[in-house]
């Protein structure tokens, strides 16, 4: 007899094929939008590769003047544009006299669009994929101001450290309102000040410096991601046939509301009732239809009840307790939104980096090389978490490269603009040293970021 087994895929290679097929694409575009330019201006491009081919190549063929392949290193991609001097490093090329299909003839305002290309495709390519994102599924959020009794701060210890505890309603971060639950951990890791509500006053209060810091020594992910949620009233929703209280009297749709002798209402605030009484029999009082019940019930040595807990969304809007919001756009409409969040995200990019500046803040230890980019896609196949996390790294590609570091566009733009003020061009040896300072600051970098990652795995 035989017997067919369905194989699947470990996350860790589903991780891995979908950051790879990201990768691709971003460093195609990328390099496409330095190319295209340069054809326009009839620029001779040598040559245009995925990865790097140090010694050989995977994949190679010639096309007219240019040679396109793929590499075997995959740390980014290129395009080698004749009478340039870039991380080819190709000196002899530019001792002979400048011929006029080559970079270093061409006015400089060719040569600054020609630059900025790729930069200004990995932001539109962000744009249009969150066009597409919010036309295709919309916006959806719980929406911060439609919690009844305001957030559940799920590690106490870890709440206490950030200044928040479970009851606060958050309403502000830097002065801008918290629309969405889901705002507000990224906004403490990039904010300076917020406002809460506590026990009916407002508080004003400074973000701790260190944040990011006392999140990043938290080992498990997924307790940072679930720190603050909304507060679920103890509704029973389902109680199985192995529970403990299955002959308890307990049944579907009964709420809490009383537990060993104090008044409850909230998950929250039955969770640490049920740790201190393992193993042992309470009673507790629930509400049927109106009617209030005492039941004797068993508390598992786990300090669980062993049933379900929950309602539907719509339960929760129509009691009071919390919305979920979805906005839908048309296509008119999604255009605005997805430029919206695109501005928003690279803004908000850009204070992380502010922090990462910051030594006080810590968030310096928390920087990552591939490892940390691999393991921002989702462990499942789910298409609009890639295309997401596409667009986020598509964004990232955009604001490094326009720094102005040599070896980076960023550093062809800023001796660029040099030359169109002042009306004098960078000797090319000045040029070639720059390009080998910024090389070494580049592999640096990379370094450290990949080092962290490797620290990581290793010490945590």
């Amino acid at each position: 007899m035989r017997f067919n087994k369905r194989r699947t895929m470990t996350p860790i290679l589903i991780k891995t094929i979908q950051f790879f097929l990201s990768l691709s694409l971003l460093i195609v575009l990328h390099e496409l939008g330095h190319f295209i330019p340069a054809k326009i201006f009839k620029t001779r491009v040598e040559k245009f590769y995925l990865f790097f081919d140090v010694k050989f190549s995977l994949f190679k063929k010639k096309i007219g003047e240019t040679v396109y392949g793929i590499g075997w290193l995959p740390l980014g991609g290129y395009v080698k544009i004749s009478g340039m001097i870039d991380e080819s490093m190709d000196t002899e090329q530019m001792k002979e006299e400048p011929k006029p299909w080559e970079f270093r003839s061409k006015p400089a305002w060719q040569r600054l669009i020609i630059m900025l290309g790729g930069v200004t495709v990995n932001f539109v390519l962000a744009v249009v994929i969150f066009i597409g994102l919010v036309f295709a599924y919309g916006e959806q959020y719980i929406a911060a101001d439609s919690l009844k009794d305001g957030i559940w701060v799920t590690d106490k210890a870890l709440g206490d450290e950030l200044g928040i505890q479970t009851g606060d309603k958050i309403l502000t971060i830097d002065g801008k309102k918290v629309e969405a639950l889901s705002e507000i951990i990224p906004g403490f890791a990039l904010g300076n000040q917020y406002t809460m509500e506590r026990n009916g006053e407002v508080i004003e209060k400074e973000v701790p410096v260190d944040v990011i810091e006392t999140l990043s020594q938290e080992e498990d992910r997924d307790k940072i991601r679930s720190l603050i949620t909304y507060r679920v009233p103890f509704v029973v929703s389902q109680v199985p046939d192995n529970s403990i209280n299955k002959s308890s009297g307990l049944e579907s749709g009964d709420f809490v509301v009383e537990m060993n002798g104090q008044p409850v209402e909230y998950k929250d605030q039955i969770v640490p009732i049920l740790e201190k009484n393992k193993g042992k029999t309470i009673l507790a009082v629930v509400d049927r239809g109106g009617e209030r019940i005492d039941l004797k019930v068993k508390v598992a040595d786990e300090g669980t009840l062993g049933v379900y807990v929950g309602m539907t969304p719509e339960e929760y809007k129509e009691a009071g307790y919390v919305e979920w919001k979805t906005l839908r756009y048309n296509f008119l409409e999604s255009i605005p939104a997805g430029w919206n969040r695109g501005v928003r995200t690279l803004s908000d990019y850009i204070k992380g980096m502010k922090k990462i500046f910051n030594p006080d803040t810590g968030a310096y230890k928390e920087v990552g090389g591939f490892a940390a980019i691999g393991g921002m896609f989702p462990d499942t196949w789910n298409w609009p978490a890639f295309w997401a996390t596409t667009a986020f790294i598509s964004i990232i590609l955009a604001f490094m490269n326009i720094l102005p570091i040599p070896a980076l566009d960023g550093g062809h733009v800023m001796f660029l603009l040099y030359e169109m003020v002042t009306g004098r061009k960078p000797s090319d040896k000045f040029l070639e040293y720059a390009q080998m300072v910024g090389f070494f600051l580049l592999i640096g970098l990379l370094l450290f970021a990949n080092g962290n990652d490797l620290y990581k795995w290793l010490f945590k």
